[in-house]
């Protein structure tokens, strides 16, 4: 294993324990959430060069569109959950109320 495979690996697994063990704000799931999509984007990103194949830098791309994507929507749900809640604590949402 390289020393870039492991950071890649252990960014992962340290996003994937944020997500997990701080729920407190939603800022910091949203985060955590792109940390991930960001380490997965550098990983296919190093598979695609490593096998110096052109036309598998298709998903590195898809992937790093959907983390846009993602990181819009969460801006979006951060700003109608503070307007109507007051705050960004998880806590105070109710999920289940319409």
């Amino acid at each position: 294993m390289t020393l870039t495979h492991f950071s890649c690996y252990s960014a992962f697994i340290i996003n994937i324990m944020g997500f997990s063990l701080h729920r407190t704000h939603l800022v910091l799931t949203l985060l955590c959430l792109e940390g991930m999509m960001l380490t997965l984007f550098i990983s296919l990103s190093m598979w695609s060069i490593q096998l110096q194949i052109s036309s598998s830098m298709l998903i590195p791309m898809l992937v790093l569109s959907f983390s846009a994507c993602e990181a819009g929507m969460g801006l979006s749900l951060l700003v109608a959950s503070s307007r109507t809640h007051g705050s960004n604590f998880l806590r105070n949402m109710n999920l289940l109320q319409c």
